[in-house]
């Protein structure tokens, strides 16, 4: 049986790559991340070619570590159909039917906006008539916001109540940590997030300073922390050191 996302006792370390066009190499990432300790797997199809964007191919994918829930991304970057909303949401739903438990719904989905948030009434009536043909079929929402951006503590409660109000099922938002007051903002940030939502969340930093908020944010509130096969030289940690480093620190306290 699956695991989740959600309902549980500690932080989803999630496997992040893009599968593209090697079928091969794409299973093999994905077995690789389940032995390296991964609690799930995203996936971004946004390199994914026609041929292989079908239900069949993303059961296939999704077989590769049959214990573990899956998430499916397709941002603008989408080889196939870039900037149309419309026509990247098919593919979504395909891996709602093929069984993933989550997808990916842009803050700014239908109307590209700053801050990746619409706050167009038209579009956000359109996200959460999508949300809910998601949950009509079984699945769940992340709703995500990237931003180049440092953002205050009270600033990211409003931005994830916003994705809260449209039906989304986990809150995701990313910012900038440059320097060390902004790394201790993002901190100040994960805490009131956790006082203050009912629902799971993600809060992740990109910048100087964001590798020690990535390690230390699943201790904080962050319900999902997404990790990488191999440490990158910028924000990102292994799933391994990522594990160990949770598994390390003895905090909170029972």
């Amino acid at each position: 049986m699956r695991g989740s996302f959600f309902n549980r006792t500690s932080c989803a370390v999630t496997a992040l790559f893009n599968v593209d066009g090697d079928r091969k190499k794409n299973l093999e990432m994905i077995r690789r991340a389940a032995e390296d300790g991964a609690d799930a797997i995203a996936l971004q199809i946004m390199p994914l070619p026609a041929e292989l964007r079908t239900v069949d191919c993303f059961k296939e994918m999704m077989d590769a570590a049959p214990e573990l829930p899956f998430m499916f991304i397709n941002y603008r970057s989408d080889c196939i159909h870039g900037s149309d909303d419309e026509a990247r949401q098919k593919y979504l739903l395909d891996a709602i039917q093929a069984g993933a438990e989550v997808v990916d719904v842009m803050g700014d989905l239908f109307a590209a906006a700053p801050y990746e948030l619409t706050l167009d009434p038209a579009a956000v009536q359109k996200q959460k008539d999508l949300i809910n043909r998601i949950h009509d079929m079984g699945g769940k929402v992340i709703m995500s916001s990237h931003m180049p951006h440092f953002r205050k503590a009270e600033e990211i409660l409003w931005h994830l109540r916003e994705e809260d109000a449209r039906g989304s099922d986990l809150l995701k938002i990313v910012t900038r940590a440059d320097t060390g007051d902004e790394l201790a903002e993002a901190m100040r940030a994960t805490a009131l997030l956790k006082q203050a939502l009912s629902k799971p969340f993600t809060q992740l930093c990109n910048g100087k300073f964001s590798r020690i908020h990535r390690y230390m944010g699943p201790k904080l509130g962050c319900a999902v922390a997404f990790a990488v096969l191999d440490e990158t030289p910028d924000s990102q940690p292994s799933i391994r050191h990522l594990k160990t480093v949770m598994e390390t620190i003895n905090f909170p306290p029972a």
